[in-house]
């Protein structure tokens, strides 16, 4: 007498859906870690997009305008936007700036001429193990904006 088999074992089910379940679960933490990732390359590049909407301000203006940051809450406001703007939260933020753009050890900031120029610094974003960095050169008030991986090649 022969029999046929059809369909599978309970065991080989639980086998499938203990494997599913991990997959699944690695494919979600590699995405959250993604996301936070993509969140903090997109909070450097807003503010390099702010130091450069205020160096355009001053330009097309033809008056000295300034982005101000604040240390101590990691905000920074810049002329045309009437709330402060939030870093991610985990996000360290350190600032070397011209001594008369750091009225306190909460706040510096980054002036900008109606030629163009600035006042200078940099501006140091640190999540985890990276960082970026936004150099603004005071004599051309170019910004330019560096990964970890790139500093050393800059």
């Amino acid at each position: 007498m022969h029999l046929n088999h059809r369909g599978f074992t309970l065991i080989e089910i639980l086998v499938v859906m203990v494997m599913l379940a991990v997959i699944a679960g690695a494919v979600a933490y590699n995405m959250s870690g993604s996301l936070q990732a993509a969140k903090i390359r997109g909070a450097s590049k807003d503010m390099v997009a702010a130091l450069r909407q205020t160096r355009s301000q001053a330009v097309v203006k033809h008056q000295e305008q300034q982005l101000v940051i604040d240390v101590e809450n990691k905000t920074y406001q810049y002329p045309g936007k009437e709330k402060p703007v939030a870093l991610p939260e985990g996000m360290e933020i350190k600032v070397y700036a011209a001594a008369s753009e750091v009225p306190s050890e909460q706040q510096a900031g980054f002036r900008f001429f109606s030629d163009g120029s600035s006042t200078g610094g940099r501006i140091t974003l640190i999540y985890e193990d990276r960082f970026w960095r936004i150099n603004v050169a005071w004599l051309t008030g170019e910004i330019r904006l560096f990964r970890d991986s790139e500093i050393d090649d800059a």
